[in-house]
């Protein structure tokens, strides 16, 4: 999933830095983070609030396989913390350029 999104972005031309170990990785100047989120009513929550302790005020994205389709961002899943977008998966190439392009606006 790693690999498909960093395509995703790459090919819409954005750059694209991966996180490749479990965990969260503190520092860097991040525009957007994105989160696979496993179990978002359990452990999920938890690794959210540590990607925002670790890039505060930096906005997120979770995506999950446990979201239903067409969740959105007001719906009782997204208010998990720091989440500005869910996703449900399988999303589509144009699914997840249209929350970042939301979010964070077109590459420069």
């Amino acid at each position: 999933m790693r690999a498909l999104l960093t395509e995703w972005l790459s090919q819409a031309g954005y750059r694209v830095r991966e996180a490749v170990r479990r965990g969260v990785q503190r520092g860097g100047s991040e525009d957007l983070v994105i989160a696979d989120v496993y179990t978002p009513k359990q452990a999920g929550g938890q690794m959210l609030r540590e990607i925002q302790a670790a890039h505060p005020g930096t906005p997120l994205i979770a995506i999950s396989g446990q979201f239903r389709s067409g969740l959105s961002a007001a719906g009782t899943t997204a208010q998990m913390p720091g989440a500005q977008r869910v996703l449900a998966k399988p999303l589509t190439r144009g699914d997840l350029l249209e929350a970042v392009r939301a979010i964070i606006g077109a590459p420069h």
